[in-house]
């Protein structure tokens, strides 16, 4: 019998208006993520499988269908003073996208053009010219890097040499059995993760006392004018039983790394839901009520994602929380149902 959701998907997915698509390679999507990637999710847009991309040459926005509905992810890859035309020339030829995760001059040119804007979390900022790991709030983070070394285990920057690509799957395969939803990983604002690093990925293990990789931590760059400013958490991969103080002593080391090497700064990716309040723009507040209720549902957190676990977890580093925004015109809860989706959150 033919699958149901399948056959809905395929007859919705016909009514979207055809976009005209953009020829570029990924060798040539990185290269302009290169010039003008300065955002967090910027390198995701031009490596993850399964976008697709409209713009030029100069710059593009990247975004995926599900549903009859089309979603943007993140700002546009392009110049600066040149992404309110590519803003404003996609939603004329998609017909009023839906644009997640995007900063805040990507939110206020949406409103100008009608939008609704609600806030749909935070990502952590840590800037190294303000920030630093001493003082008493962060005794906890400099314990943990401390108890591992002194357990024996070790923190390296893997670069092939001490790991091996079948122990890194085995770690990941491992994590992904202990989740709330096994069965899948997310997409969209995540993509798919794999053992192999793609070009300007950096990523840190640590060893046990006796020499096994048990936990791991990828980082995507950050780009201005083809540089590389900073770094963004990108996957978080530990084995079933792993000390609590991994992840932490983990993140200690790969920022203080990125701080020797004279980076601006790390970012500890999104906290879905966490911290939603007044967008200070024109809102829906039926969304931001039920973005509310759903961090602080237990059966949510539970069953679904742990919201609170994620976003406690990165304030232990004690970053700027910097709002992400999610914009839409139709606002309708089959746009909402059709975002889970894409995300496989459903």
């Amino acid at each position: 019998m033919p699958n149901i959701r399948r056959i809905i998907d395929s007859f919705l997915e016909r009514q979207i208006a055809p976009i005209p698509a953009l020829e570029v390679t990924s060798d040539q999507r990185l290269a302009l993520c290169r010039q003008h990637g300065d955002f967090a999710v910027a390198y995701s847009t031009a490596v993850q499988a399964n976008l697709k991309h409209f713009g030029d040459d100069a710059g593009y926005l990247a975004y995926a269908t599900k549903m009859g509905h089309t979603f943007v992810l993140g700002d546009p890859v392009a110049p600066k003073a040149e992404r309110e035309r590519y803003i404003r020339e996609f939603v004329k030829a998609a017909a009023s996208p839906c644009f997640v995760q995007v900063g805040r001059d990507t939110a206020a040119v949406l409103s100008r053009l009608g939008y609704r804007v609600n806030h749909m979390g935070v990502d952590t900022h840590i800037a190294f010219d303000t920030h630093s790991f001493s003082g008493k709030r962060n005794e906890t983070v400099r314990y943990s890097e401390r108890w591992l070394i002194k357990q024996g285990y070790a923190i390296i920057e893997c670069d092939g040499t001490k790991t091996q690509a079948d122990q890194i799957k085995s770690i990941s395969e491992s994590w992904r059995s202990g989740r709330i939803v096994s069965r899948r990983e997310m997409c969209f604002l995540n993509r798919p993760f794999f053992p192999d690093l793609s070009p300007h990925m950096r990523r840190f293990v640590i060893l046990s006392p006796e020499g096994a990789a048990i936990a791991l931590l990828d980082f995507d760059p950050i780009f201005e004018g083809g540089v590389v400013k900073g770094y963004t958490a990108a996957f978080k991969r530990k084995l079933p039983g792993t000390t609590p103080h991994a992840e932490i002593g983990l993140t200690k080391f790969a920022a203080d790394r990125f701080r020797e090497e004279g980076h601006a700064r790390v970012t500890l990716g999104l906290s879905p839901l966490a911290a939603i309040g007044a967008s200070g723009f024109t809102e829906s507040r039926l969304w931001r009520g039920l973005f509310q209720r759903a961090f602080q549902s237990e059966k949510v957190n539970a069953h679904i994602f742990n919201l609170k676990g994620q976003a406690a977890f990165k304030r232990r580093f004690h970053g700027d929380e910097v709002p992400t925004y999610i914009a839409s015109k139709r606002r309708t809860p089959l746009e909402m149902v059709a975002l889970l989706r894409l995300l496989k959150t459903l």
